[in-house]
């Protein structure tokens, strides 16, 4: 964690940042040229003793050449003046999380001056994500690195709390799935994947409508909400209103089905603002009928 006097005095500035700029970028590409030239990179791409006697460092025509098969959109080599886009960035982080140790200087090789090495894997990648991280909060970005070195999109912390120990046990196997993968992919950084959250979590909120008997949908949806709050109550009134908004949303809204009358969300800010009212409206549902949430 940071010891900067700003973040000491002040608390650290919220991530809401979602695309990396030159500066970030410039940071990343120095840490990444940094462990190639300190020869962390070496314990997925060893340069070899011209003696045969081990590693000795990171090879970096190897790390350049399989990087560029992995994450084909990276040029190298890197400019801290031509900023990738974001999920590119994104890609390239995670490639360098699944490379990186913790060199070990072993004996020296004093004719070509350097130390035989080894790697201390969980340190390296330890370091590897504090770093980057550190970079991240620095700079106000929404992404972080996992321990495992994956990258995810962080929430505001209030939604991640209720989205991150929701549990889904809804006695039918497809909502649930629908639920988890909405969730899952609501954190994911690629925008596609945002989307296709909101459009896994719509789906659900149709078919939890149908899950309580009744002889047809409507009568099942209102026998649902009839549970949660008691019938001719002010705030079951509310519940029916809000369903019937959440519906007529998901009807003129480019989010479950594509025809050419039904408007595009033009933003992921509009996104993540529809998937926190729908994920509430669900959690109040799935609480108060004892399947979750």
């Amino acid at each position: 964690m940071s010891t900067y006097f700003t973040d000491r005095e002040y608390g650290t500035r919220p991530q809401t940042i979602e695309i990396i700029d030159e500066r970030l970028w410039a940071g990343l590409s120095s840490l990444i040229q940094t462990g190639i030239g300190n020869g962390s990179f070496g314990l997925r791409f060893p340069e070899q003793c011209p003696d045969g006697n081990g590693p000795c460092g990171c090879d970096e025509a190897a790390f350049r050449q399989v990087l560029g098969a992995e994450v084909p959109w990276i040029e190298w080599p890197l400019s801290p003046n031509v900023v990738p886009d974001t999920p590119v960035i994104l890609d390239l982080l995670e490639f360098c999380a699944s490379a990186v140790g913790e060199p070990i200087q072993g004996a020296y090789h004093s004719y070509y001056r350097h130390h035989h090495l080894s790697w201390d894997r969980d340190a390296g990648l330890a370091r590897f994500v504090a770093d980057v991280n550190l970079l991240f909060r620095r700079n106000a970005v929404a992404y972080e690195l996992t321990a495992t070195g994956q990258a995810r999109r962080l929430l505001p912390q209030a939604i991640a709390s209720t989205i991150g120990w929701a549990l889904f046990h809804t006695d039918d196997a497809e909502t649930d799935r629908l639920l988890e993968a909405a969730r899952q992919r609501i954190l994911s950084p690629k925008p596609d994947d945002r989307r296709d959250a909101l459009e896994k979590l719509w789906d659900a909120f149709e078919r939890l409508k149908t899950l309580e008997p009744g002889a047809d949908k409507r009568a099942q949806a209102d026998a649902l909400l009839d549970r949660v709050a008691a019938p001719g109550s002010g705030f079951r009134q509310a519940l029916g209103r809000e369903a019937a908004e959440l519906t007529k949303v998901g009807n003129n809204f480019r989010i479950r089905h594509s025809e050419t009358t039904q408007e595009v969300l033009t933003s992921l800010d509009q996104v993540d603002y529809l998937f926190t009212r729908m994920f509430a409206f669900v959690r109040v549902i799935l609480r108060g009928t004892n399947r979750g949430g």
